[in-house]
């Protein structure tokens, strides 16, 4: 069950997603890494407390010490603030709108998802590739969001069971052991 997003969009954001990183030979794609998860998770991340935007630190526990990123930072208000921006906009307040208004990623995802269309899902990948590219910036902002929820610390929502890292044969976050030497600088 999505977190911000209606079942309805959801679905069209997994089409989008697979789609934008479909599964290939060499690894899992956006669906399977769980990155429709992810997007959902950051649009919807002040319907938790502590919002999902900072994963506490400094060990995930993968390699050892506590895993500590299963929690989240509390955001102080000035974070709050600019995070709330970013994710929810000004959605037309005066007082938010001091700089003029602002579009948030919650805005953008439902306008987007709404112009793809809700036969999205079925229509042939020719068809989704031109509804993708028409939604004006939308493409991009999908990559950038697959990449992280990707590539990202699987407590963010993505890289279910760390698939992608072991896709690149990365072994993620080794804290507390960190790399030696010959691991950075060794092919």
């Amino acid at each position: 069950m999505p977190t911000w997003l209606t079942e309805a969009e959801f679905e069209v954001l997994t089409a989008a997603c697979d789609r934008t990183v479909p599964a290939t030979a060499h690894g899992p794609g956006a669906v399977a890494a769980g990155v429709p998860d992810y997007i959902d998770g950051l649009l919807g991340a002040f319907t938790v407390d502590p919002p999902r935007i900072w994963a506490r630190g400094p060990t995930s526990g993968r390699f050892g010490g506590e895993a500590a990123f299963a929690s989240f930072h509390p955001l102080s208000p000035l974070d709050e603030l600019a995070w709330r921006m970013r994710i929810e906009g000004s959605q037309g307040r005066p007082e938010a709108e001091f700089n003029g208004p602002v579009i948030g990623l919650q805005e953008r995802y439902r306008s987007a998802l709404a112009a793809l269309g809700a036969d999205f899902c079925a229509a042939s990948s020719e068809v989704q590739d031109a509804r993708l590219a028409a939604v004006d910036g939308f493409g991009q902002l999908l990559f950038h969001h697959c990449c992280e929820g990707l590539y990202g610390a699987p407590e963010y929502g993505g890289n279910r069971e760390a698939s992608a890292w072991a896709a690149i044969d990365f072994a993620g976050d080794v804290q507390p052991r960190g790399w030696t030497d010959a691991e950075v600088t060794e092919p």
